[in-house]
């Protein structure tokens, strides 16, 4: 029996995340229908492709192999799918950043792009990182050096935390803005239970609501120096946070890194980057 390829897509988004939930995030398809398919899949194919358990959906040796195989289809699909998206114009470079450069880029896109440039911007979150390798975006922007073969990356300098408030609010007294449980694990949310969990007074499961109620009074937030100095209503409590700086990279896959509007999108994100402090 042949194997559709929409089923193996979903496979191999299980086999992935591990869990029913996660996968139909990624999907679209319900948890139910998920686990349907799955049911389906392992028993058209005659092999046992999960272990089901507490853990959830754990892929087995033949999971696993039959993953390596799914995942080089999706590379395949998703080029064919650039390929044929191609026209003649501007190259749509897919840009894939964390919530505070995202906004930032977004924010700022006047000062190192123009309808006249050869690329066109095309902005895209998830928390986690999207996957490079499977064309699912162009460019990424990460906290870390890439460490694979097929990905190229470049230093855009350093990103500093500090602590912002109200004026007169003293950090070590004053209410506090967490991050609920269903928010994404982050560094500066984890430094903030440890450090101040007591005087957590209200949570947020994203960063842009946070912002938002510490403009409004209602406590202190830790934000990225590159967001918190231009907020008007904020002011800056803290010196520097040494434990959360982090060097910022701009990565791309290193042969459609020598795509003409890539490569415009790479050294006009690095130029603006760079003068981004």
């Amino acid at each position: 029996m042949k194997t559709a390829w929409n089923d193996l897509a979903l496979f191999a988004a299980v086999a992935r995340h591990g869990q029913l939930a996660r996968a139909a995030t990624e999907t679209g398809a319900s948890p139910a229908t998920l686990s349907r398919r799955m049911t389906a899949l392992e028993k058209s194919m005659g092999r046992r492709l999960f272990l089901h358990g507490a853990q959830g959906y754990a892929p087995t040796a033949e999971g696993r192999e039959l993953l390596a195989k799914a995942e080089r289809m999706e590379a395949a699909a998703a080029e064919i799918s650039q390929w044929q998206a191609k026209v003649s114009g501007p190259t749509r470079v897919r840009i894939s950043a964390g919530t505070w450069t995202s906004l930032l880029l977004a924010r700022d896109l006047p000062k190192y792009w123009t309808a006249s440039d050869n690329w066109v911007p095309e902005f895209l979150h998830r928390n986690g990182e999207m996957d490079i390798a499977r064309r699912e975006i162009d460019i990424g922007l990460r906290n870390k050096r890439p460490d694979q073969p097929w990905l190229a990356g470049r230093s855009v300098g350093d990103v500093h935390f500090a602590i912002y408030g109200q004026a007169g609010m003293d950090p070590e007294t004053a209410p506090w803005i967490g991050a609920s449980h269903d928010a994404a694990a982050t560094r500066s949310a984890s430094w903030v239970r440890k450090t101040h969990e007591a005087q957590i007074v209200t949570t947020v499961n994203d960063p842009k609501l946070g912002m938002h109620l510490a403009e409004a009074g209602v406590g202190c937030i830790v934000f990225p120096m590159m967001i918190g100095e231009t907020r008007p209503r904020l002011t800056r409590l803290s010196d520097p946070i040494p434990e959360l700086s982090h060097a910022r990279w701009l990565v791309s896959h290193h042969e459609t890194r020598f795509d003409p509007g890539i490569r415009a999108a790479l050294d006009a994100i690095a130029g603006y980057l760079g003068d981004t402090k």
